[in-house]
Parts: structure tokens; C-alpha cells; sequence
């Protein structure tokens, strides 16, 4: 049988998709999975004990993943610069190419019993002159959980992100609320609008809790 699979993207990065991945590996763990966390592309590393670069992102999908495979294969592009993508493998002289990231996700899955995919940024972040997020998503044809952070502006985030989704084929598995401002007037009204474009109540909706563990936090598993 194939393994499980989804995309993790969000409304625009810092809205949570490390915390929503961690969460839904911990949640599949706790279903007797072997689930194991996936960052394609990651920009802003630091060069570990050994002299590798590494990835705070890559290492919270790490921590909470119950199968340990190759760092090439849950994290086949790092890049030093914490900037845009495209604007990282600039620097670093490394093109990002679909065809090894494709292969890197198929091994995995060969692995685990479900992989889960966090992308970088928002849905349409540019991995080059010609690629975007939504290319690599399109490329793996997972289906796609959406974070969106409960904000000021989150509203025309979601829909356009649900828009591109749709105009590529790509089915929405479920979305994830989580609240970055706690002072955000009617917060509340804005995940009720959300569930009702979308279709569909959240797989959860977590309060501002910046230093709540991932392993914590309520969720519920997409059908």
C-alpha cells in the first residue's frame, strides 16, 4: 500500500506550518503510523557539530518524526540565506529542480506509512526564475492541508491560496486556524468565513499558545 501523504502549505510564511507539521506527525504516531516529516527547500541554516547546514524547521520535523532516514531525503535542498528561495539558490550557486525532490519524497514514502510535506513560505513561493511552491506541489500531486494565520489580511491570503489550489487540480485535505495575534478583533468571525469559503470546519483551531509543544495540540486527522 502507498503511504500517506500531504502538503503543508500557508497563507504566508510564519504562520505556523512547522507547528501544524509537527502536530499531524505526532497525531499519526499516535495512530500506530511510522510518519516521518519532509522539507523539500528550506532557506536559513546554520552549520551544525559536523559542519553541515541544518534547518530549525528541518529539525522539528525531525524531532517529530518516528523513522529516521537520510538528511537528503527529508531535506534535499538547504540553503544558507534566509530569504526567498529563488533568491537563496542564487546565492548558493544550487538551482532547485523538481525531479530530485520528486525522488527524495518517493523514497520516503517507501519507508513510512505516511510522509508529510512542509513547503516553504506561502503556496506560490518563487523556488526560481520559473518554479514556484505551487509547481512543487503540483509535482508530488499531494493532497493539501492550508495554515492560515489569524490575522489582519489572513481572509484574501486563504481564498487566494484555496483559488491557486483549485486551478491547479489539487484537492484541499483540510485547513488549520491558528491565532498569531491575540489581539485580533473578531478573530472568531474570520475562522467562521474561512469554514464557510472553504467548505469545511478546521482540523483545529489553536488559540494563541506560542509555547505550547506541538505533541499538545489538538488535532483532528484529515479523512
Amino acid at each position: 500500500m502507498s503511504a500517506l501523504g500531504w502538503f503543508v502549505t500557508g497563507t504566508d510564511t510564519g504562520v505556523g506550518k512547522s507547528r501544524a507539521s509537527a502536530a499531524l506527525l505526532h497525531a499519526l504516531a499516535r495512530q500506530g503510523l511510522r510518519a516521518v516529516g519532509m522539507k523539500p527547500v528550506a532557506a536559513g541554516a546554520e552549520r551544525d557539530a559536523t559542519g553541515a547546514w541544518v534547518n530549525d524547521d528541518v529539525l522539528a520535523l525531525r524531532a517529530a518524526s518516528n523513522v529516521q532516514v537520510p538528511a537528503e531525503d527529508d531535506n534535499p535542498v538547504c540553503l544558507p540565506d534566509a530569504v526567498s528561495p529563488h533568491i537563496a539558490a542564487r546565492r548558493a550557486g544550487r538551482p532547485i529542480e523538481l525531479a530530485p525532490i520528486v525522488a527524495a519524497y518517493r523514497r520516503l514514502a517507501s519507508r513510512a506509512d505516511a510522509v508529510v510535506v512542509e513547503g516553504a513560505g506561502g503556496f506560490l513561493v518563487p523556488l526560481s526564475d520559473t518554479l514556484t511552491g505551487g509547481d512543487l506541489a503540483e509535482a508530488l500531486g499531494l493532497p493539501v492541508i492550508l495554515v492560515v494565520g489569524l490575522r489582519l489580511g489572513c481572509l484574501n491570503h486563504a481564498l487566494l491560496t484555496r483559488d491557486a489550489l483549485r486551478q491547479r487540480g489539487l484537492p484541499l485535505a483540510g485547513w488549520i486556524a491558528n491565532r498569531l495575534d491575540p489581539a485580533m478583533p473578531e478573530a472568531q468571525a474570520n475562522v467562521d468565513y474561512v469554514a464557510a469559503q472553504i467548505g469545511t470546519p478546521p482540523l483545529a483551531d489553536w488559540p494563541w499558545a506560542p509555547d505550547a509543544a506541538p505533541a499538545a495540540l489538538p488535532l483532528r486527522l484529515p479523512a
